[in-house]
């Protein structure tokens, strides 16, 4: 009877026990698969913070070790070259901070001193052309075609009303290109002295056209013989599939005074002159005082 009794017991006991733990698995498993989704999340959101810190952190160290080179402003009465790629992305209007500031850094721009001969450019191999375009100063984002150009100086019909303009030669990446037609000189508002060399949205040359020949009109609007041969579109642009470096020469005349390159080479002599002759006077003083000491 009592064998009974405890094996009855033991077989309830072990009922009880199957049927708690039949009772228990499910909550067992969804604890177990919640536990696991939670981590993974946290992990992934981890991760994701981590990798997005990491990056900043490169941006930041990245921009920070860059060497900028020289972000170029032109000032009234310097010369620069506007210029504007096929995709008006890739531009330069003189300014460091407008639009085509990418285009500024080492622009070559020209201080007009007088007539004389001036160069002004733009390049794209900088570092920090490269690192405003591609975020890498050791990448290389190469413009492609060409939507305008022009060579500008800011306030320079007011300081040079009577200047003419003539482009002498026009390099993309060093090699020199052919002109199409010859260059005029022109102002949009009276102030900006320009001369266009690809500007589609001039079909024939400004009224107020000049050129080293003369004015393109006469004063009552007729066009000048030798007009035809002038244009604001004097290059073709398929010479700007793509470029780096963009160089144009010219020639300024009618300022009034002497300038550019031809006087920088006069200055140059005029010293090198004078340097000869305190050399010769100092060498003559110390002949006489050399003679007379052996007197």
């Amino acid at each position: 009877m009592k064998m009974r009794k405890y094996l009855a017991c033991l077989t309830a006991a072990m009922l009880m026990a199957g049927a708690a733990v039949a009772c228990g698995n499910k909550p067992a498993e969804n604890s177990v698969a919640e536990t696991t989704a939670a981590e993974t999340t946290a992990e992934a959101t981890t991760e994701a913070a981590t990798e997005e810190t990491t990056e900043e952190a490169a941006i930041e160290v990245t921009q920070a070790d860059v060497v900028f080179e020289d972000a170029i402003d032109a000032e009234p009465g310097q010369a620069y070259l506007a210029i504007v790629d096929g995709q008006w992305w890739i531009q330069y209007w003189g300014s460091s901070s407008k639009d085509g500031y990418m285009l500024s850094y080492d622009a070559g721009v020209a201080d007009i001193k007088g007539d004389g001969s001036y160069t002004v450019s733009v390049t794209a191999d900088t570092n920090g052309f490269r690192y405003d375009t591609t975020g890498n100063p050791d990448d290389q984002y190469i413009p492609e075609g060409l939507s305008f150009m022009a060579i500008k100086i800011d306030k320079g019909t007011e300081m040079y009303p009577d200047a003419v303009i003539t482009i002498d030669s026009i390099k993309v990446d060093g090699k020199e290109i052919e002109l199409k037609a010859k260059n005029y000189t022109s102002s949009d508002d009276g102030v900006e002295l320009r001369t266009n060399i690809f500007n589609t949205y001039v079909a024939t040359p400004s009224q107020d056209g000049r050129s080293a020949e003369g004015a393109l009109y006469d004063e009552d609007g007729n066009a000048a013989a030798y007009c035809a041969d002038y244009s604001a579109q004097i290059v073709d642009p398929a010479n700007f599939s793509t470029w780096t470096t963009v160089e144009v020469n010219f020639t300024i005349t009618g300022t009034g005074t002497e300038g550019g390159a031809a006087a920088d080479d006069a200055d140059a002599e005029t010293t090198a002159e004078g340097d000869a002759e305190a050399e010769t006077t100092a060498e003559a003083e110390a002949d006489a005082e050399t003679t007379t000491a052996a007197e």
